[in-house]
């Protein structure tokens, strides 16, 4: 069993899930802070007998949540999301109440659609597979606007590498030699680590270049209004969702036509867009910028996120061909 601090990716650290890089001090008072919020994901069982990674086994129910099982202190399990767009990890109020965790401030979280101030508190002794984690200042989520007890986020995912295989329907969390073997990926896609964060640059949508984050805690991909100006997305229909505070964003959908990363490409992505708080905190207002969702990732057979490495790496599905753009036509 490894004990260890929660990463310090910055200071104070911010949690979230919609394109959650780390967010500055905007307005904040005294002894405050801003987190961007989580988003959604699906529900997992934990295969305890895998020895080099906590193999997590997807399981979707109503509520379409991936979630893994972990103990605070030797007491659960719990059920948290594993979210790669969330900065840091998050508890629920009934979780906090029931474990009675101590008062650690306040903080302003930025939602999807609100700011509003939550509490925070203090978390110790969170135990992920092998790994026990301490000296979290985790911000308390309502638990109906969550749908778990909690979110992993990018605090305690820096030493793991996160394999989505769809082939065989898990999750797994690799550390050590487990994390740095990329046999059997057919395309590495390097990114730049932001904040703990990585994000894919060299990304084009509809040949307009653009910012993309593997959200594995987010359903849908979703884009802001800069991108959507810049391809001159043609409106389809309206979208709605509720963020972590429990407010409400109208946004709307689109068809974008390609999306290119390195020799992939993916045409025919539904995108919903949306001028979100979450967007203007973590600077991008005017850049192009898109959270690429679990509809999206699908696509392909293995994604794997390595944080150590900085790295991406995709395995493609039967019929592709190595040494030429891959190219996944999806409907309308």
């Amino acid at each position: 069993m490894i004990r260890r601090p929660a990463h310090a990716l910055a200071a104070p650290l911010a949690a979230g899930a919609l394109l959650a890089l780390a967010v500055p001090l905007l307005g904040a008072s005294p002894g405050e802070s801003e987190f961007p919020p989580g988003m959604e994901a699906r529900t997992a069982a934990v295969d305890a007998a895998a020895p080099d990674a906590n193999t997590i086994v997807m399981d979707a129910n109503r509520s379409a949540r991936m979630t893994v099982p972990v103990t605070v202190e030797g007491e659960g399990p719990f059920h948290f999301m594993i979210d790669t767009g969330s900065q840091a990890t998050a508890v629920t109020r009934e979780m906090g109440e029931h474990l009675a965790l101590p008062a650690a401030g306040r903080a302003t979280l930025v939602g999807m659609a609100s700011r509003r101030v939550v509490d925070l508190v203090e978390l110790n002794g969170l135990e992920i597979g092998t790994s026990i984690f301490d000296d979290i200042r985790a911000p308390v989520l309502e638990r109906k606007h969550v749908g778990a007890d909690g979110i992993i986020g990018l605090d305690n995912l820096q030493d793991f590498r996160v394999l989505l295989d769809f082939r065989d329907n898990s999750m797994s969390l690799a550390e050590g030699q487990a994390a740095r073997d990329r046999r059997g990926y057919e395309i590495v896609v390097r990114a730049r680590r932001d904040e703990g964060q990585l994000v894919i640059t060299e990304a084009l949508v509809e040949g307009v270049r653009a910012a993309v984050i593997i959200d594995t805690g987010s359903q849908a991909s979703i884009g802001n209004i800069a991108l959507q100006r810049r391809i001159r997305a043609r409106r389809k229909g309206e979208t709605s969702s509720t963020d972590v505070n429990g407010a409400v964003l109208i946004g709307e959908y689109a068809i974008a036509r390609s999306l290119k990363i390195d020799q992939i490409e993916l045409t025919n992505l539904v995108i919903s867009y949306a001028d979100t708080p979450a967007f203007a905190a973590l600077g991008y207002e005017r850049r192009p910028a898109l959270s690429l969702g679990m509809n999206h990732l699908r696509m392909f057979d293995r994604v794997a996120i390595d944080f150590d490495k900085r790295r991406v790496l995709f395995d493609m599905p039967p019929g592709s061909r190595r040494n030429r753009p891959r190219r996944f036509d999806l409907p309308q």
